[in-house]
């Protein structure tokens, strides 16, 4: 049985053989949620979109957000702490809420990521091909063969160590950071001064237009910093690199954004930037860059695009596998998938099996005739849906885990009722905002929206009834349930 000492739970000591491995620092862990955003994409494709919606308060909508995913952190770093399985808001929502509620979310995040980083072989290919045509005068290559091959690296990437990952994100996220920050520099210098000095963007108001769609993206763009409680059993001294990490990541991502939100406008000036947003949204950030900086530069730019789009994809399937391998550790999914690598300590079957997925996608759509252009949107609107609608749950989770705990563990409460209270309420508000939006978050039709959403609901309160099914026929199984061990 897993021991519980004084409401902490603990996860016995795992034998070698299936224990995951790794030695990343507080750097690379944050390079890690850092690459699941995609930077250079988020600042040249979501940002045009964000500004559309919200134009000059996209920078405070980014510095509120930031403010609001701390206080979310605030319980979820002191619930990491005492919640020590690797198995991010799996373990986390199995602590709170119960071993239904958990098997619901491990589901539902499951789906979310896998269907998030679907989003990428498109994209990818789109943006590779236009670039090898247009730029390099090369052959027209279709689409998906482009789209299996970046399937085809991340997954071998995926399967070696997480180091080697680590690696790979880290170097592509200060090239590609260098040139968003070298393109915030530029349009300050040429900017308006008051937009320069802060007056030119303003804080959002509830009554704002569009102020839910801009939400909506730019909490899409904080999605992967689980993954410091994920990669557990493959960072250094996780105890402090965890709560390092979070916050670091977090406050880094939200200046990150608000200050690149804060150049667009610097560059564009406050009264014309979601004008200019609305007639171009596609090319704002290459004609912005070809403008400021040069037409090399803005070649640079693409390159470092596509690669942004690889970083992003091999960060989610390295989440994605992690949540495979949770489930088939504690037997809710085939076992085979919960094989370790006896050298790499990876999860490196469930790493294949969603390259794999990713790959029969990719040709299923193919063979059917769906254009690459409509598979990126719906991917990971579905997903960030998904995803979004967990964070929720396990915000709610750890509010219920430090309340239970306050008559014989009494701490904090600020860090266990007040930010936990503050946090169900944030996101419960950009749930619903993601539920009344969700055609414009897949664009995708009405029915598409009743299918996509029933399904994903449907995924949480099915991981509560095989929960049940696995308590009643397979006890055993069902112990183990949120990554705790049987000793």
């Amino acid at each position: 049985m897993s021991s519980t000492t004084r409401g902490t739970t603990k996860t016995p000591a795992h034998t070698q053989e299936n224990t995951l491995s790794g030695n990343m620092g507080v750097g690379e862990l944050v390079m890690n949620v850092l690459a699941f955003s995609s930077p250079l994409t988020t600042v040249a494709g979501t940002l045009p979109v964000m500004l559309l919606f919200s134009g000059q308060t996209a920078p405070g909508i980014y510095i509120l957000v930031t403010l609001m995913l701390l206080i979310f952190s605030v319980g979820f770093v002191k619930m990491s702490r005492s919640v020590e399985s690797p198995g991010g808001f799996y373990s986390f929502v199995t602590a709170g809420l119960g071993k239904p509620a958990g098997l619901g979310g491990a589901l539902l995040a499951l789906f979310g990521y896998v269907f998030i980083g679907f989003f990428a072989p498109s994209l990818f290919a789109l943006t590779l091909q236009s670039f090898v045509v247009n730029t390099l005068n090369g052959p027209d290559v279709p689409w998906y063969w482009y789209g299996l091959g970046i399937i085809m690296i991340t997954t071998v990437l995926a399967y070696h160590r997480i180091d080697l990952s680590a690696k790979v994100l880290t170097t592509v996220m200060l090239l590609e950071s260098t040139v968003v920050v070298v393109f915030d520099v530029a349009a300050f210098a040429t900017g308006s001064g008051e937009v320069v000095r802060g007056i030119g963007f303003s804080m959002p108001w509830i009554t704002d237009a569009g102020l839910g769609l801009a939400l909506l993206f730019a909490v899409g763009n904080f999605f992967g910093f689980e993954a410091t409680v994920i990669y557990r059993d493959e960072v250094k001294n996780p105890d402090r690199t965890i709560p390092r990490a979070t916050y670091v990541a977090v406050i880094g991502i939200g200046l990150f954004y608000a200050v690149a939100a804060w150049a667009y406008t610097a560059f564009l000036g406050a009264d014309n930037v979601q004008a200019a947003a609305e007639a171009n949204t596609v090319s704002l950030f290459d004609d912005g860059a070809t403008a400021l900086v040069g037409k090399i530069f803005a070649d640079i730019a693409v390159v470092l695009l596509i690669t942004s789009i690889l970083a992003s994809m091999l960060s989610i399937q390295n989440i994605a596998a992690r949540y495979s391998f949770s489930l088939a550790a504690d037997g809710a999914l085939p076992t085979v998938l919960g094989r370790v690598h006896p050298r790499h300590k990876s999860p490196y079957v469930s790493a294949l099996a969603v390259g794999l997925v990713w790959a029969l996608a990719t040709v299923t759509f193919t063979v059917a005739g769906v254009a690459p252009e409509a598979l990126y949107p719906i991917a990971s609107g579905s997903g960030t849906f998904a995803v979004l609608l967990l964070m929720f749950i396990t915000s709610f989770a750890v509010l219920v885990y430090f309340f239970r705990r306050r008559g014989f563990a009494p701490e904090s409460a600020w860090k266990t009722i007040v930010a936990p209270i503050i946090s169900v309420a944030f996101l419960g508000v950009i749930t619903y905002l993601a539920i009344t939006n969700y055609p414009e978050l897949i664009g995708g039709s009405a029915v598409m929206t009743v299918v996509f959403m029933t399904f994903t609901f449907a995924l949480f309160f099915g991981g509560i009834v095989y929960a049940l099914f696995l308590r009643a026929k397979r006890p055993d199984v069902y112990a183990r349930l949120g990554r705790q061990k049987i000793g």
